[in-house]
């Protein structure tokens, strides 16, 4: 549980930096997924689109904790900012899991 006596930047800091280390770490995995399998499921101008999405976020994420270790830990992040980022990852993973399941069905052999 967090400690509600912490002075607001030591609470930002243990909230937020934690949480753009996390968008950066499945950004860069779905990034790297986007651009070394083929999805059979989605077209290419999706799969492309998606990765295109992934890239941006990645570029918001690294200037927004840019940003936020300039400040010393002083500035918040908007949740109407977060909120793309969260259903970004979202659909990654998304996305991921049904690339799985697909994989795990093609490598099950048929009795």
């Amino acid at each position: 549980m967090l400690n509600s006596n912490l002075p607001e930047p030591e609470l930002l800091k243990t909230l937020l930096e934690p949480l753009l280390e996390d968008f950066l770490y499945w950004f860069e995995r779905s990034r790297n997924f986007l651009e070394t399998e083929q999805l059979h499921f989605l077209t290419q101008q999706q799969q492309a689109d998606l990765l295109a999405r992934v890239t941006q976020a990645q570029t918001e994420v690294r200037t927004t904790q840019m940003l936020f270790q300039a400040t010393g830990s002083q500035v918040g992040v908007e949740t109407s900012t977060l909120m793309p980022w969260h259903l970004l990852v979202t659909e990654c993973w998304q996305v991921a899991m049904r690339f799985r399941m697909e994989q795990s069905t093609e490598q099950t052999p048929e009795i």
